[in-house]
């Protein structure tokens, strides 16, 4: 893969994550749960810009997958949170 692809699917991947935190911690304030998806999103960036600084510039590591991270984050979440509340109370 190229590391763009991985890049972008490790976003993904956080995404969901991010999600899963969200809902385990029982966050239903946006402000918060923005504050954690901003966390988690900048956390990765330092990571991800150390494991690929020899082979893509910094600004396309930070620009790369932010929408998908987004979406997945936000879909996810709003998905689970449905369904938990609908199904279990």
């Amino acid at each position: 893969m190229k590391p763009l692809d991985i890049i972008y699917t490790i976003r993904a991947f956080l995404g969901a994550l991010t999600a899963v935190i969200c809902l385990l911690l029982g966050i239903q304030d946006l402000i918060t749960a923005i504050g954690i998806a901003v966390l988690i999103y900048f956390a990765s960036d330092r990571i991800l810009r150390q494991i690929f600084i020899e082979k893509l510039e910094k600004s396309e590591v930070t620009k790369t997958g932010v929408g998908i991270f987004i979406i997945t984050w936000l879909f996810l979440w709003i998905t689970l949170y449905t369904f938990i509340k609908s199904f279990i109370g």
